[in-house]
């Protein structure tokens, strides 16, 4: 998949989630879980840790109108577990699941973190909570965690975030929230970060990404790249589709990122539309091998 393919997937993908999210609103009543329930929900049969016996290590509870997680405490061996589309505010019940490895919470009613819920789950590597009511990312910590999504959340700041508590994070998925700068995200072993549809104006503290490959910030508001600079020297893809970039003058911050950069989607700010508009951007970045949708011929690459 290209990388331009790439970001009409993440538009479909938001879209997909702001429809699961209507159809949550949807559900009858609220209701509690039972052991019938997790039993019809129960699959994947394996060894426990200590190799003396089996137990069922895959729970789907997705689209049950559930209020709680009260009786999940018992099932301590579970590793992956779907509880989206449900009515849930606290997820404190998972705190005694150890073994988890994967995790799918989205469109439900979680406003918090919870203080340390997260920081017991050792080995959990992904976990998704978009479509929830979040405002902000306090309390977030979770040692193994790679990959966090955030989507469609009310976010408005990152500050608060404790960087030693995520130390293995390599991908972070924050579109659709409210934030409106970048200041916070300082994540040491990043390498992807999505922030397509927020309010963003600014872009601050990302000088301390240097493992940053992949930059998403369309249809944000920013005006200038002031705070892109050459301590990123790993990215690779920048995004800046649907963004308020008008002066020629605003590439000349990404020339210090250096031979790294090879792929920038700048369609829809008013800058795409000036005269020689790719002659320009191609003289000034002789190191992209792809502009918007097209790659860069051998051609445009003689008039660097």
């Amino acid at each position: 998949m290209s990388d331009f393919d790439e970001d009409e997937v993440l538009k479909a993908d938001s879209e997909d989630e702001e429809q699961e999210r209507e159809n949550d609103h949807e559900q009858t009543e609220p209701c509690s879980l039972t052991q019938d329930i997790i039993a019809k929900g129960l699959s994947l049969l394996c060894r426990t840790g200590n190799g003396l016996s089996h137990a069922y290590v895959r729970l789907d509870l997705k689209n049950k109108a559930l209020s709680d997680l009260a009786l999940l405490s018992s099932f301590i061996h579970l590793r992956y577990l779907d509880i989206s589309s449900n009515r849930l505010s606290d997820l404190s019940p998972l705190t005694g699941l150890t073994h988890l490895l994967w995790v799918k919470g989205d469109s439900n009613l979680i406003e918090k973190f919870e203080e340390h819920w997260l920081e017991q789950l050792t080995y959990l590597q992904w976990l998704s909570l978009a479509s929830n009511r979040l405002c902000d990312v306090k309390g977030l910590g979770a040692p193994a965690l790679e990959s966090l999504n955030l989507t469609s959340n009310g976010i408005r700041t990152m500050q608060g975030l404790e960087y030693h508590k995520l130390t293995n994070l390599v991908t972070l998925e924050l579109r659709g929230n409210s934030l409106e700068t970048t200041d916070g995200i300082y994540l040491p072993n990043l390498r992807h970060l999505y922030l397509a549809k927020n309010n963003i104006k600014q872009l601050e503290g990302l000088e301390r990404l240097e493992h940053l490959n992949t930059l998403h910030l369309r249809d944000n508001q920013l005006e200038s790249l002031n705070g892109i600079n050459a301590s990123m020297k790993s990215l690779h893809y920048l995004n800046i589709r649907g963004n308020l970039i008008s002066s020629q003058s605003a590439l000349e911050t990404l020339v210090s990122v250096g031979k790294s950069l090879k792929v920038l989607v700048l369609l829809d700010n008013p800058l795409a539309m000036t005269d020689d508009y790719r002659l320009y951007v191609i003289s000034h970045l002789p190191q992209l091998e792809r502009l918007d949708k097209d790659p860069i011929t051998a051609d445009e690459n003689e008039y660097e």
